[in-house]
């Protein structure tokens, strides 16, 4: 299906001050009444009324501790939630795998979980075959993939010196990525196949909860990981590892985490999940909007609740300041972001279908599907752009977006099926 065909079928949208919004009347936060929040920021119920009305006031609302959390405990914390007419309820989880299960059986109403782990559900690859959707995207950037000090004394510290020693070392090499259709795991098989590492042949990859991935290289478990901060710095921190990359070095401002629930929760319940968006929209732009308010985040959650680390673990990436734990040091402008005037949230097609391509890629579906049709299922860009209509969030003019991975490789969405197909390493 074109995705022209698939425009053509959709109402054409009004424009309102220069930002396009739905059928729906538009509907705007106003400022609030009373009160002073946590941070200086006001609180209170100014937009919870009439047939807009939230559907469900309380939502339980699963996380990973990691520092792309952030927005959903921000919104929490700042009660930018109440705002709409909602009270988070956060959930700490243990495991993408428990994430998923929570969500498929409703123990959770949403998640801050990996973009590729609602498409393995989505296609029956990464378990029980659901509906999903993607609500919004939370974060671009900021993972890393770490190798282990001791790669790095044979000097294994990037992609080309790791493909050497692995060839002049021959023995089983251990990786660990977090969820088997995430995104983590496509940032490890990408970053070794441009490498001319085969992930499916050269090494063995095993699966890890984030916040084991340290202790788990610390006794030598594994050769190197992939996951998101602030377990990468950790590792440096605690001396058991190095940085062999960044995942903005794979795909410069590359999808992340999403909100994410099952579809029939966003089908039944879209005030909520407009409410949802909207309070988290307002916490991610409130987190870029300064280094005093990333540090003020790094120290919220950085408590036993949250992330459960040191503030130091957290602070330094989160404002583009990276060492690599071999006394290289620089400021990268492209560190984890978690609003960037809305480029961040808007759930392009592309993006899903990215996902889909990889999976496709190696193995992990046997055929292609309708990569269009499925993310214009999964990917719920008419719902989110009456969120960000809401809150000011400028809206790109298209679902698709273009980016060239760090072997050259353009992806744009235009044909998926090919750009599947054309890497000289794949299943």
């Amino acid at each position: 299906m074109e995705y022209q065909q698939l425009e053509a079928k959709r109402a054409m949208p009004q424009t309102v001050d220069g930002v396009n919004v739905t059928r729906r009347k538009l509907v705007q936060a106003t400022g609030l009444a009373a009160g002073t929040g946590l941070l200086g920021l006001a609180t209170g119920g100014a937009w919870a009324a009439g047939s807009d009305k939230p559907e469900k006031e309380e939502v339980r609302i699963g996380f990973i501790p990691l520092t792309d959390c952030a927005s959903v405990v921000m919104a929490s914390v700042l009660g930018l939630d109440r705002k709409y007419g909602v009270k988070f309820v956060l959930s700490k989880e243990a495991s993408w795998a428990g994430v998923r299960d929570k969500l498929a059986n409703g123990e959770l109403d949403a998640a801050h979980v990996l973009y590729g782990l609602l498409y393995g559900v989505q296609t029956g690859i990464g378990g029980q075959k659901r509906d999903m959707a993607v609500l919004m995207g939370l974060n671009n950037n900021g993972q890393a993939i770490t190798l282990s000090s001791q790669l790095a004394g044979k000097g294994a510290t990037d992609g080309a010196s790791l493909a050497r020693l692995m060839r002049a070392e021959k023995r089983e090499y251990t990786f660990a990525q977090t969820f088997p259709t995430g995104t983590h795991a496509m940032w490890l098989y990408y970053w070794l196949a441009a490498n001319g590492i085969d992930p499916m042949k050269d090494a063995k990859v095993i699966t890890v909860p984030p916040p084991q991935m340290v202790a788990n290289m610390r006794v030598g478990n594994m050769d190197g990981f992939c996951v998101g901060e602030p377990w990468g710095h950790r590792a440096i921190m605690d001396k058991v590892g190095i940085t062999a990359i960044t995942t903005q070095d794979i795909w410069r401002d590359h999808p992340e985490k999403v909100l994410g629930s099952t579809l029939d929760f966003a089908k039944k319940h879209p005030n909520t999940c407009r409410a949802m968006m909207a309070a988290i929209l307002e916490a991610g732009k409130w987190i870029d909007a300064s280094l005093a308010n990333k540090n003020r985040m790094a120290e919220v959650i950085a408590a036993k609740s949250y992330v459960n680390t040191s503030k130091d673990a957290i602070d330094q990436r989160i404002m583009g300041r990276y060492q690599n734990g071999l006394g290289k040091t620089w400021d990268d402008a492209h560190h984890m972001k978690f609003y960037n005037d809305g480029l961040v949230n808007f759930p392009f097609l592309s993006d899903g279908m990215w996902f889909m391509t990889q999976h496709r890629r190696w193995g992990l579906l046997k055929d292609d599907p309708d990569y269009l049709a499925v993310a214009s299922s999964v990917n719920q860009v008419e719902l989110y752009k009456e969120a960000a209509t809401m809150t000011r969030t400028p809206i790109p003019k298209s679902p698709l977006r273009s980016s060239t991975l760090m072997d050259g490789a353009l992806w744009d969405g235009r044909n998926p099926k090919a750009y599947a197909a054309s890497f000289k390493i794949k299943v």
